[in-house]
């Protein structure tokens, strides 16, 4: 895999169920783009199984600095959360939340015994969904006046640079984006152009 590039889903992957010794796990992986973006699909996973046990999960968010978080939900401590996060890390996906929802079955597992049902669920999941590449994106702002105008949207063009937003007044302002491995000799291209001002964009 390039630098600049990441593996993620492109949408909420099909419910599977796995089962052991009467208990019903059941798991869901879901595309996310902030932390915010967990607890509603949480508390709709606990509706929708309004007898389950315990709904267990993992997430994590970032291309380069990555954040997560691993929630036991009552089961014994590490036996659930973390093997969940062990296949988001052996699926190298990342803006995912994956969890597994348990009904118990009568029978207890030990704690050998979740980690292995909430791993399994967790890896038949993931290998259900549809995983896609990404590319990590950098923006850039340009201001240039009119009469810069050409030589601007030529280098555009030429070096094939996605235009995500423009504004023609008096000064014009447009953003770009290119690949972030492109990204510095994108920014010398504009630096070097007399008249137009590149500042690189904070997301």
């Amino acid at each position: 895999m390039k630098e600049d590039t990441y593996k993620t889903l492109l949408q909420p992957a099909p419910e599977i169920l796995f089962k052991d010794r009467k208990s019903k796990f059941y798991g869901y992986a879901f595309p996310i783009s902030t932390e915010e973006d967990v607890k509603p699909i949480i508390e709709s996973l606990r509706k929708k199984h309004h007898t389950a046990n315990h709904v267990c999960y993992a997430w994590q968010l970032g291309e380069k600095s990555i954040k997560y978080r691993a929630n036991d939900d009552g089961e014994p401590n590490n036996s659930a959360g973390m093997p969940i996060y062990g296949q988001i890390q052996s699926f190298e996906v990342t803006n995912v939340l994956v969890a597994v929802v348990r009904i118990f079955g009568g029978t207890k597992l030990g704690v050998g015994g979740l980690i292995q049902a909430y791993r399994t669920a967790a890896q038949l999941t993931l290998e259900g969904a549809s995983i896609i590449q990404k590319t990590i994106e950098r923006q850039f702002i340009l201001k240039f006046g009119y009469p810069e105008m050409d030589k601007v949207m030529r280098a555009i063009k030429q070096r094939g640079i996605n235009l995500v937003s423009q504004k023609m007044e008096l000064q014009c302002e447009l953003i770009i984006s290119v690949r972030e491995s492109e990204a510095v000799q994108t920014a010398q291209v504009f630096e070097e152009m007399q008249g137009v001002e590149i500042i690189a964009k904070v997301n």
